[in-house]
């Protein structure tokens, strides 16, 4: 019998991070996986999608290059093979790297499907070992194993799909396999306006696509806040994506060199869509499929989801068995970031070590798409939703010179408790991906306006319009005249271009 102190189910991002920390602490640590360590994330979405979007960023390059500047460059064909070689060495690399790390840890990682046959116990079938910087597979057959310590349960999701249009990985597909489709679409309908969709729409659009982009919500990345969604909106349509928010899917129709499908408008009227792959993007399940969790004494909720009885320790009813990843349900938003904390959470706790809960108020959200969005904290919808007085600020990208020289608009809004701490910050533009971290700092540590104010940002820089918005909220305006927050029903501040 197989005893190490902690059995970890799933290698992706949560349960490599569980196990490498676990490791480092000294503990026994066996890694079952039965596809490849890094998960959905590495080698189906976050790094291969985010290769491609940079791909994408670099067309967009060269058409603002010639169309603003004067730089006479075109595209003259995008060589496909080329752009997905780079892409799959990257993920490579990433690969060997994580397999490389696991090894040099001491975690042991076994290839095969794990069944849970007990609070502690699991068995594992499949082809055994897989150690090494190859994966290399070894000790096969079948084993089990009994946890000293505790059990992680990190088993991932899968796309969502929607009935009667099933997958085919060439004119139906999903997140999972649309950047493996076979070469560049002519014409791309996406269905679902959440961060996926509205990157995968972006991405198709920048390498020449005709893209249609529907969202059965009111708008646009809905859970993110009314003005990002707007702001978001604009950018994309000025792209050229055909944007309905509102809208929902009918039926579709597989043809031989596309997809014809009927969308229903908000306005109740009915058009027809034909493009030559169509992109489902409704979201991610949780994937339990095999796990058994009823045979460690455990149930999922209606919607699959592993639900902890304890969020500050993400361990279940169960004692010793700890969820981390996309079988969390919400607060946890089912992002990478968000998982690796989960992770050094749950194998802190197994190690008997006092360790602080993941605060999912200051885990930040980010949109690759062009325009980016990035966001942390609380919308203001959700901040007057919680009982809050609310004082909110928004300021133009276009305002500061540095937003003027990039030319995509976009904006920074933050939102207060009147007279006290930041709720929520919210940006929309060129690389809000790289500048959120600051404001994960400024509401995960309960600052004030009054406390960033203090802080100077770098001239001339697109970060400084979120030191303006926040010299403002602070009674220090410097070129941001006139702010008003939107509890006082005024209008917001008039804005002058800045130097």
């Amino acid at each position: 019998m197989d005893s190490p102190d902690v059995i970890v189910i799933g290698g992706g991002t949560g349960g490599y991070s569980t196990a490498l920390r676990a490791a480092a602490l000294g503990l026994e640590v066996v890694l079952v996986e039965r596809d490849k360590v890094g998960g959905t994330c590495l080698h189906r979405g976050c790094i291969p999608s985010k290769a491609m979007l940079h791909a994408a960023e670099l067309v967009d390059g060269i058409a603002e290059a010639r169309e603003r500047w004067g730089v006479k460059a075109t595209v003259d064909a995008v060589d496909w093979s080329a752009l997905v070689a780079t892409r799959d060495d990257i993920v490579a690399r990433n690969h060997r790297g994580v397999q490389a790390h696991l090894t040099r840890a001491g975690v042991r990682v076994l290839a095969g499907n794990a069944r849970l046959t007990g609070p502690r116990s699991v068995r594992v079938a499949g082809p055994g070992a897989a150690g090494g910087h190859a994966g290399v597979r070894g000790e096969p057959g079948d084993r089990e194993l009994t946890a000293r310590r505790g059990l992680v349960l990190a088993t991932g999701s899968r796309p969502r799909t929607l009935p009667g249009l099933e997958p085919d990985g060439r004119r139906v597909v999903t997140s999972d396999d649309a950047l493996f489709a076979p070469g560049l679409p002519a014409s791309v309908l996406v269905l679902g306006g959440g961060a996926i969709g509205v990157e995968y729409a972006s991405f198709h659009r920048s390498l020449g696509a005709e893209v249609t982009l529907v969202e059965a919500a009111d708008r646009i990345v809905p859970l993110e806040d009314a003005e990002v969604s707007r702001h978001l909106t604009r950018g994309l349509k000025k792209r050229g994506i055909d944007v309905r928010a509102g809208a929902r899917l009918l039926d579709a129709e597989v043809l031989a060199d596309g997809v014809r499908a009927r969308v229903r408008t908000a306005r109740g009227e009915t058009f027809t869509v034909e493009a030559e792959r169509l992109l489902v993007a409704v979201g991610r399940a949780p994937v339990t499929d095999g796990l058994d969790v009823a045979a460690a004494g455990l149930a999922t909720d209606a919607r699959g989801f592993v639900v902890p009885a304890d969020w500050d320790r993400l361990e279940t009813a169960v004692p010793g068995i700890h969820v981390v990843g996309d079988l969390l349900p919400p607060p946890s938003p089912g992002l990478a970031h968000a998982s690796f904390a989960e992770g050094l959470l749950a194998a802190e706790t197994l190690a008997g070590l006092p360790s602080a809960p993941v605060d999912y108020a200051a885990v930040p959200r980010v949109t690759y798409s062009s325009p980016q969005t990035a966001a942390v904290g609380l919308s203001e919808a959700e901040a007057r939703a919680r009982g809050y007085e609310v004082e909110a600020n928004t300021m133009p990208l276009t305002a500061v010179a540095k937003g003027m020289v990039h030319g995509q608009g976009g904006m920074v809004k933050v939102v207060t408790e009147a007279g006290g701490r930041v709720l929520g910050v919210h940006l929309v533009g060129p690389h809000v991906s790289e500048m959120i971290a600051e404001s994960q700092l400024v509401v995960g540590w309960d600052a004030e306006p009054s406390d960033v104010a203090r802080h100077v940002h770098p001239h001339p820089t697109l970060s400084e319009a979120v030191g303006e918005v926040f010299l403002t909220l602070a009674g220090r305006g410097l070129h941001q005249q006139e702010a008003a927050s939107h509890a006082s029903g005024r209008p917001l501040g008039t804005t002058p271009s800045r130097p």
